[in-house]
C-alpha cells in the first residue's frame, strides 16, 4: 500500500477542491480546484467525474490509476446505495444521485461517499492535531456543521447530525433555500454575506470586502458583520452545549478571508459570555479557532477516508490518529 495513490474530492456549492494522497505516507502530490458543475444530478456527474479525471493527469495516473476514491458532498447521503440527496446548493432535490457507481465505473476502484462537513471536520482535526472531541462549523455557500466525537464521525441515525444550518433562528428572517425563513444559512453563510455586502466574485471576497470595510470603520459594514458574527456565535454556542467539544473549526470558504472574522466570532462570543455565568464558564471563545490557512480539509479528510479503507477497516473507522 506504501506508494498506491488515493484521491480526495471535495465536492462544494460553488468549487470541488481535489488532492491526490500516497496512501502510505499521507503526502500530497497534486491537487486540483475548479467550479462545481450545478443545477441538477447529470451536472454534477458530470463534473465530479471531470474533476477526478484532472487529478489523475495532474498526478500523472490514468483515470483508473487509483487506488481508492473518497468524496465528501453536501445533503443528505445514503453510504450503503452510494447516493445524495436534497442537496439545495447543488441543484439536487429529492431524486437520489449516484455518485458512487458513477466515479466508481470511471476509477475501477473503491469509492467512499460521505457528508463534505463531516470530511472536513477529519481534515481539521488531522491538520490541528486534535485527538478529542472536535466540532467543525462550515461557513460557505452554505452553514453546517461536522462532528468527531470519541475520534469517530457522528453521522446521525438518518445522515442529519450537524445539519444546523437549516435551525430557524429569527422568525422574521430572509426566506431560505429549504422553505423555511430566518434559518441560520439563510442569516451567516456565505452566500448571506454576499446577499448583503455584494464585492468581488465569490462569498470569500464579499468577506473579505466586509472585513476591510468593518475595519476602516464603515457603520454599515459594522453593522452587518456585528449580525453575521452574532449569529455565528449563536452556531456555536449550539454546538457547544450540544455535544461539549474539545474545539469547534471554523472552516469553509468564507473562513478563507483570514481571521478578521474569527476575531468578530471571539467578540460576540466574549459579548454573550459577559451576559451569562454559565457561557462564560465554558470559555467558548477560546475554543474556537480557524483551519489553518492553504489547508483544504475536506479534500484531505475525503483522502484520509479512502486511506483507512484501503487498509481493510472499511468506511466505519476511527479517524483521526496515527496513518
Amino acid at each position: 500500500m506504501a506508494d498506491r495513490i488515493v484521491a480526495g474530492l471535495d465536492v462544494g456549492g460553488t468549487k470541488t477542491l481535489a488532492v491526490a494522497v500516497v496512501a502510505g505516507t499521507g503526502a500530497v502530490v497534486a491537487t486540483v480546484r475548479r467550479p462545481t458543475g450545478t443545477g441538477n444530478g447529470d451536472r454534477l456527474l458530470q463534473s465530479t467525474g471531470e474533476v477526478l479525471g484532472e487529478l489523475a493527469t495532474a498526478a500523472g495516473l490514468s483515470p483508473d490509476g487509483f487506488a481508492a476514491v473518497g468524496v465528501g458532498v453536501p445533503g443528505l447521503v445514503d453510504r450503503s446505495a452510494g447516493t445524495v440527496r436534497h442537496a439545495v446548493n447543488l441543484g439536487v432535490g429529492a431524486d437520489p444521485v449516484a455518485l458512487v457507481a458513477h466515479l466508481g465505473r470511471l476509477a475501477s476502484a473503491p469509492v467512499v461517499l460521505e457528508n463534505d462537513v463531516n470530511l472536513a471536520a477529519v481534515g481539521a482535526a488531522v491538520a490541528l492535531g486534535c485527538h478529542g472531541d472536535l466540532a467543525y462549523l462550515s461557513v460557505g455557500t452554505g452553514l453546517a456543521a461536522g462532528l468527531l466525537l470519541d475520534g469517530r464521525i457522528r453521522r446521525g441515525a438518518h445522515g442529519a447530525a450537524g445539519e444546523i444550518g437549516h435551525l430557524p433562528v429569527d422568525p422574521n428572517g430572509p426566506l431560505c433555500e429549504c422553505g423555511q425563513r430566518g434559518c441560520l444559512e439563510a442569516l451567516a453563510s456565505g452566500a448571506a454575506i454576499a446577499a448583503r455586502w455584494p464585492s468581488g466574485d465569490g462569498e470569500a471576497a464579499a468577506t473579505t470586502a466586509l472585513l476591510a470595510a468593518a475595519a476602516a470603520g464603515d457603520p454599515a459594514a459594522v453593522a452587518v458583520l456585528d449580525e453575521v458574527a452574532g449569529h455565528l456565535a449563536g452556531a456555536v454556542a449550539l454546538l457547544a452545549q450540544t455535544v461539549d467539544p474539545e474545539l469547534i473549526v471554523l472552516g469553509g470558504g468564507v473562513a478563507e478571508a483570514g481571521t478578521g472574522l474569527l476575531d468578530a466570532l471571539r467578540s460576540a462570543l466574549r459579548q454573550r459570555a459577559a451576559r451569562s455565568p454559565v457561557l462564560a464558564a465554558i470559555a467558548l471563545a477560546d475554543r474556537v479557532a480557524l483551519v489553518p490557512a492553504g489547508i483544504p480539509a475536506g479534500a484531505l479528510g475525503a483522502a484520509a477516508v479512502a486511506r483507512h479503507h484501503l487498509r481493510g477497516e472499511g468506511a466505519l473507522v476511527p479517524v483521526v490518529g496515527p496513518a
